[in-house]
C-alpha cells in the first residue's frame, strides 16, 4: 500500500563541524561513518547503564557527511537531545542546533516517488525493508504539501513493519537496546568499538540473554488500549503498545511466551486473546541452551 504523511511529531537536530563524524561515532550505538548517499543510520544515545535515552535517524547533510548530519528525532526530545549532546561536546570542533522550528520530516512508503521540496534531503528509513523513505525539508512547505494527509496511515504502516515507537512501545530511560529490538532494526554496530553504554549492550548480545522483545500481535476481541497488561493466566508478561485496528505491537517476555505455548495457556490483554508473531531469530536462552521459538 502506498502512502505519505507529514510527521508532525518529529524534530530535527543539526550537528556540523570538522569533528561531527568522530564525535557522534564515539557516543552513539551505530556507526555514522561512510553512510551511503540517500540512506540513514538508525541509532541511539544511551545512559552509562545501557538504557535508551534517545533514538533517531542519522542523516548526512546535503553536502555530505563531511559537513555534518541531521538527527531525525522525536520533536518533544529535540531540546533535551541538544542538551545531552552539548554535555559531551567538550573540545570537539562541532556546532549543535535544534532546527525543529524551521525543518520538518515527512514519510513516503510503497513507492519510489519522493516528496519534491526545494532544498529537501531524501533518505531511506533503514529500520525495516518496507519502511520506505523520509524527507527533511522546510517545515512550512512540508506541512502545506502533506499536512492534510492522514498520519494514522503511517502509524498503521509502521506497526505492520514491526517498527516500535519510543514513548509508546517502550519507555525512554528504562529500556535496554535489545528490549526495543534495536539490534534487529539495524540500530547497533557491534564492531565499532566503545560508546556510551556499550559494555552492557555487548554483554547482552554476546551472551544472548535478552528476555523481553517488542513483538507484532493480533487481537482476537476488542482492541485494548496502549498500556494494557498482557496476561498469561494470572501472570503479567508484558503490555500493549501501538495499535492499528486488530493489530499492534507489544513488549513481551519471550521466555514466558514459550511457556504459554508449551502449556497451551491463553495470552490475553483485556477482553482480547492475543495471537503473537515471534520471529525465529528471537532466541530464548532461559534454560541456558539456545532454542528457536
Amino acid at each position: 500500500m502506498q502512502g505519505r504523511a507529514f510527521l508532525d511529531d518529529r524534530g530535527v537536530v543539526k550537528v556540523t563541524g570538522a569533528d561531527a563524524t568522530t564525535f557522534l561515532h564515539k557516543i552513539v550505538t551505530n556507526s555514522v561513518q561512510d553512510i551511503p548517499a540517500g540512506e540513514s543510520r538508525y541509532s541511539a544515545l544511551l545512559t552509562a547503564q545501557g538504557k535508551l535515552l534517545f533514538d533517531f535517524l542519522v542523516v548526512p547533510l546535503p553536502e555530505g557527511s563531511d559537513a555534518g548530519f541531521f538527527l531525525d528525532c522525536l520533536a518533544e526530545h529535540s531540546a533535551d537531545l541538544l542538551k545531552r549532546l552539548t554535555f559531551y561536546k567538550m573540545r570537539w570542533k562541532i556546532a549543535i542546533e535544534d532546527v525543529s522550528q524551521s525543518l520538518g520530516v515527512a514519510a513516503v512508503w510503497g513507492t519510489d516517488a519522493l516528496v519534491a521540496i526545494d532544498g529537501g534531503v531524501a533518505y531511506r528509513d533503514m529500520r525495516a525493508p518496507g519502511m520506505g523513505f523520509r524527507v527533511i525539508a522546510d517545515r512550512v512547505a512540508l506541512a502545506a504539501q502533506l499536512g492534510s494527509t492522514d498520519a494514522t496511515a503511517y502509524e498503521a504502516h509502521r506497526i505492520a513493519q514491526g517498527v516500535p515507537k519510543g514513548g509508546l512501545d517502550f519507555p525512554y530511560g528504562d529500556t535496554f537496546v535489545h528490549d526495543a529490538n534495536l539490534d534487529f532494526l539495524h540500530g547497533v554496530d557491534f564492531k565499532k568499538g566503545c560508546y556510551v553504554g556499550q559494555e552492557v549492550v555487548a554483554r547482552v548480545h554476546f551472551r544472548n540473554s535478552a528476555r523481553k522483545r517488542i513483538l507484532k500481535v493480533r487481537f482476537d476481541g476488542p482492541t485494548p488500549s496502549p498500556g494494557t497488561e498482557i496476561m498469561m493466566g494470572e501472570a503479567s508478561i508484558g503490555e500493549v503498545g501501538s495499535t492499528a485496528g486488530s493489530e499492534g505491537l507489544a513488549m513481551l517476555r519471550i521466555d514466558r511466551l514459550e511457556e504459554a505455548k508449551a502449556g497451551g495457556t491463553a495470552v490475553t490483554a483485556g477482553e482480547a486473546r492475543l495471537e503473537v508473531t515471534v520471529p525465529p531469530e528471537f532466541v530464548e536462552t532461559a534454560a541456558g541452551v539456545e532454542k528457536r521459538l
